[in-house]
């Protein structure tokens, strides 16, 4: 794929994907095969580039699907053209119920440098971005050890300070992950981490999930206010689920349920995890519901993100 064979009007980069249809990015035993069938499926639903996700789980579960990614990116010309990096959220997130969202609160972990440096060693160079909690990230330090190697750092999974948030974006912190995700239903009316994280909007960009089910449409017509246009960009948070439908799905070996509604849902039904939606699906819900132009939607679905890739050059 080139340049000139991309329809800028009709394609997509997401920055936050574990999954596509019936495929987990998750799951340590996936093969080059099988991330390669979810590369066409992303390619035939408009996606041009993304960064497959790897979530908290066991160092060991983690450094596995790292090492998958890595392979296939290398040994597949498909994979290479649409996986053009890694991103890796958690395990370095906030453990307090609600903010950890569907990642294994046993897993999540205070910061360790080692630990941090073992995952860089095992991206070759393709981990392209980490999200974590400010709180953890004492003093910046797995921040700055980012992006001093010029991997870019997102705040997410966070109750973050305005103080904590100020630091890590000090460090060179330039993304929130999935704002007005990753928390609890309930918050402080006055204090609570969307505001905070809204008050470093012309700082940093902001990605949300435009699937109709996290942010509610009166809330995400607010984001658009907001949010510097510039600044904001659409992911889908896409498990194996997304191209398919009702079901019973995978993240990491745990059971996610799509139900009739489209909505992928714990195995209480109370709580999301991940999303069910393409970006096409997002596209579409972005016009329907909100009325937005196609120069708009194309800002948030594709040019906003490329260029936080640093990819608009290549993608034409």
């Amino acid at each position: 794929m080139n340049a000139s064979s991309i329809d800028r009007e009709s394609s997509y980069v997401d920055l936050q994907i574990n999954g596509y249809l019936g495929i987990d990015f998750n799951d340590p035993a996936a093969t080059t095969c099988d991330l390669e069938r979810a590369a066409a499926a992303m390619r035939e639903d408009g996606v041009v580039a993304a960064l497959p996700t790897v979530i908290t789980a066991s160092p060991d579960a983690m450094l596995r699907c790292i090492h998958n990614l890595v392979h296939a990116i290398r040994d597949s010309e498909l994979v290479a053209q649409i996986f053009k990096g890694i991103h890796v959220e958690g395990p370095f997130i906030s453990p307090v119920s609600g903010y950890i969202g569907a990642h294994p609160v046993e897993h999540a972990c205070a910061p360790n440098l080692a630990l941090l440096d073992r995952f860089i060693e095992a991206g070759c160079g393709h981990l392209r971005l980490l999200t974590l909690a400010p709180e953890v990230d004492q003093e910046a330090s797995l921040t700055r050890h980012c992006v001093e190697r010029g991997i870019c750092v997102a705040a997410g999974h966070t109750d973050a300070s305005v103080e904590q948030l100020a630091c890590s974006i000090e460090a060179g912190l330039s993304l929130f992950t999935h704002l007005g995700n990753g928390c609890p239903r309930l918050m402080d009316r006055h204090d609570n981490i969307i505001f905070r994280g809204l008050a470093f909007a012309d700082q940093i960009h902001i990605s949300v999930i435009a699937d109709g089910f996290h942010i509610p449409e009166t809330l995400f017509a607010h984001f658009l206010r907001v949010i510097p246009r510039v600044h904001l960009i659409v992911v889908s948070d896409a498990i194996s689920a997304a191209g398919l439908g009702v079901g019973t799905y995978q993240l990491g070996g745990r059971s996610v349920t799509i139900g009739s509604d489209g909505a992928a849902r714990d195995s209480s039904g109370e709580h999301f995890v991940g999303s069910a939606s393409t970006l096409r699906q997002a596209d579409s819900w972005l016009q329907a519901c909100l009325g937005l132009s196609q120069a708009a939607r194309r800002e948030l679905l594709f040019h906003n993100p490329a260029r936080f890739l640093g990819l608009e050059e290549e993608l034409g």
